[in-house]
């Protein structure tokens, strides 16, 4: 069955900071989606987000002939050239952000997590660096699909703290793999079979530190899917919003399913939002 991808995205700078250092990306061309997280201050963590979610998507358009939806790939999945130019774009990203704070001194220390997603021959593969996140949301379940690189969850897998604890950790915000620190990083990948109504969620850590991922589940399973973002978005700002905010969400569709050609049209057309908008190109 021949799938079609459909993709809404929203940022907002959250009630208590003065600018927003997250960016994201819409890039249905190449059923491509991106959030990045950025730090370093205004100028650099804006920066830096910018640039990755730029270099990812020059890197993946470099090598478009890869992933046309006509072209497939044998063999193991972990070993598809889909999930090595996926997980070579963060590296690229890495590269270029780190390569750019050298040559600044007031970005020095400036870097970003980036989650990427990329769905191409019945399978979605996520790369992702940092502590923003990729869930997958199938038949009233929330799965988080990809593993948070902070204190924190170092503190949970080792029994040190609850999850209650953790939510309230004043050490939340400390991450221990980042885009741009150094020269390389080291790039999770994951890839799961895609089925039709599968729906993938992407966020930066301003909602899930307020939102629960039940929440979030309730929320994509009752609602109209292009208000997703805003719905979330307003929740995390109802409860004191202390962080920038970004939502993606991306639904599976039958190719073939009447009910969504008509809207075909409005998917076509790159997104950049946030940071990425005004950052990145310098």
């Amino acid at each position: 069955m021949k799938t079609r991808i459909y993709a809404w995205g929203s940022t907002d700078v959250g009630m208590k900071r003065d600018h927003n250092e997250d960016s994201y990306l819409l890039a249905p061309d190449l059923n491509l989606y991106v959030v990045a997280d950025g730090m370093g201050g205004h100028a650099g963590g804006e920066m830096a987000s910018g640039i990755s979610v730029r270099t990812v998507e020059k890197t993946v358009r470099n090598e478009s002939d890869l992933v046309r939806p006509d072209v497939h790939h044998e063999g193991s999945i972990e070993k598809s050239p889909v999930a090595k130019l996926l997980s070579n774009s963060v590296r690229a990203a890495c590269n270029a952000v780190y390569t750019k704070s050298q040559q600044v001194r007031e970005l020095q220390g400036m870097g970003t997590t980036t989650t990427t997603l990329m769905f191409h021959d019945k399978h979605a593969f996520v790369a992702h660096v940092g502590d923003s996140r990729c869930y997958l949301v199938r038949d009233g379940r929330i799965l988080q699909l990809s593993e948070d690189h902070s204190l924190v969850n170092e503190q949970l897998k080792a029994g040190l703290i609850t999850e209650a604890q953790a939510r309230q950790s004043r050490f939340k915000n400390i991450i221990t793999r980042s885009v741009g620190f150094d020269a390389d990083v080291e790039v999770d990948m994951i890839a799961v079979e895609i089925k039709v109504g599968d729906a993938y969620l992407m966020c930066s850590d301003g909602l899930c530190n307020l939102v629960t991922d039940p929440e979030m589940c309730d929320v994509v399973s009752d609602n109209f899917l292009h208000r997703v973002p805003e719905i979330l978005i307003d929740m995390a700002n109802s409860r004191g919003g202390d962080d920038n905010c970004t939502v993606i969400v991306a639904y599976v569709v039958d190719a073939d399913d009447v009910a969504w050609q008509d809207d075909a049209e409005f998917f076509k057309e790159t997104v950049p939002g946030g940071a990425a908008l005004n950052a990145g190109n310098a």
